[in-house]
């Protein structure tokens, strides 16, 4: 994978330290996602490192930064909050939909959790949320450091292990989190949720998940993450979110499987000219490339296909209906006709040629596409009957109507 540090201005003016990990060099990043870390750890704690790679592995560039205060970020940790989390995360994500991509997938681990799920009404270019590990509410953290909460009373500002780290806090962090007990919010994400949590997780109890799934409206998921421990500490724990989150967003983020080939390089040569059909899986399903486009093609449910994509009769109308539009639009265009919207509607059927009065001279069954036009616009009758004559000189119109030779030869690969 690709990484590039990024700094970025809070709303304080402070610098804050991000690093961005891509998809290799010669591939391209699909879609962008922020990943906010535990409380008092860093962006370069491993599990984020490790779920960051399985992300840009599958096209899904994610941002991690240090919020105020912590690891290479400037500020002082005393005085933020978790509202100050918030507010990093929002500026965070208009550095990247000033600079790259809007983000599409927000992930939260622990406190980052609660953070990303206060920050998302804010960010409505968002598409799905995911928690690992996370407190439905930003005071759960609180038990932390409950011996401080006299000190933190009576002189305002303790000192206080967490981890093993000291840390400054002032009484602003407690009442801030205070604050921010209610888990109303989460019913009102409007966005696909998806929870990690694991059953014997020491640090934030499974509860917690169970009151963010409660709380949130469909469509949510959960995962558990059977043994792991609060921080992913073992790698294929890690890995593993990673691959099952890059799996589910990709549903929510319409990532395509054409779309992840043509990503990462995968996708056949095609010269100029020439189309490229491949194989996606054993029945219907097939990857349909020109020398600059990438699409699926495949066959209805009812037919035992997985319905991702126009069947092979379907594409043929649609070539037909696609040019039929671009030559009466051409024309229209050439003879300044006040023409301001064309429909075309196709229709393919089998029929017995006895049936049909066109199919003079024909026996058995033929093949019947009908053409459906319609115009809007302040035309005269003659100006749409022309352009009806129009539609029959289309080339694809003509390729159809003279029999085309079709040439098929074995070669090896």
């Amino acid at each position: 994978m690709a990484r590039t540090k990024v700094e970025f201005k809070n709303n304080q003016g402070e610098t804050l330290a991000g690093l961005l990990e891509t998809p290799e060099s010669n591939q391209q990043a699909l879609r962008y996602a922020i990943f906010a870390h535990c409380f008092t750890c860093s962006k370069d704690v491993a599990a984020a490192s490790r779920i960051s790679r399985s992300l840009a592995d599958k096209g899904i560039a994610v941002f991690r930064f240090d919020f105020t205060g912590l690891g290479n970020s400037d500020g002082d940790f005393a005085n933020t909050n978790f509202s100050s989390n918030i507010d990093d995360l929002i500026a965070a994500a208009k550095m990247l939909e000033d600079e790259y991509q809007a983000p599409s997938l927000l992930i939260g681990h622990s406190l980052g959790g609660a953070a990303v799920l206060g920050a998302a009404h804010q960010l409505p270019l968002v598409k799905a949320i995911a928690t690992i590990g996370s407190p439905a509410t930003a005071d759960h953290v609180q038990h932390l450091f409950l011996n401080a909460v006299p000190e933190l009373e009576a002189k305002g500002e303790a000192r206080v292990k967490i981890g093993m780290r000291e840390f400054n806090i002032k009484k602003q962090l407690l009442d801030d989190l205070n604050e921010n007990a209610s888990a109303d919010h989460i019913a009102n994400l409007k966005r696909p949720l998806l929870i990690f949590h694991s059953p014997v997780d020491t640090i934030v109890s499974i509860d917690e998940a169970a009151k963010i799934y409660r709380a949130a409206k469909h469509p949510k998921s959960f995962i558990s993450l059977d043994n792991a421990d609060h921080l992913l500490s073992n790698r294929h724990d890690s890995e593993y979110v990673g691959l099952t989150l890059a799996a589910w967003a990709s549903r929510y983020l319409e990532i395509d499987s054409a779309e992840f080939e043509a990503s990462q390089g995968t996708a056949p040569k095609v010269e100029h000219g020439e189309v490229v059909v491949t194989e996606k899986n054993k029945k219907f399903l097939r990857g349909l490339y020109s020398d600059s486009h990438q699409f699926l093609s495949d066959e209805p449910i009812s037919v035992g296909g997985t319905n991702q994509g126009p069947a092979p009769y379907d594409l043929l109308l649609m070539s037909l209906g696609s040019c039929t539009s671009m030559t009466i639009r051409m024309y229209a265009n050439f003879k300044k006709l006040p023409l301001d919207d064309i429909t075309v509607r196709l229709k393919h059927e089998k029929i017995n040629a006895e049936d049909c009065e066109e199919c003079e001279g024909r026996k058995g069954k033929v093949d019947r596409i009908t053409r459906f036009i319609s115009f809007k616009g302040d035309l005269t009758d003659e100006q749409k009957q022309k352009m009806i004559e129009i539609a029959d000189k289309c080339p694809v119109h003509r390729t159809l109507e003279n029999d085309p030779i079709v040439l098929t030869q074995m070669v090896e690969d």
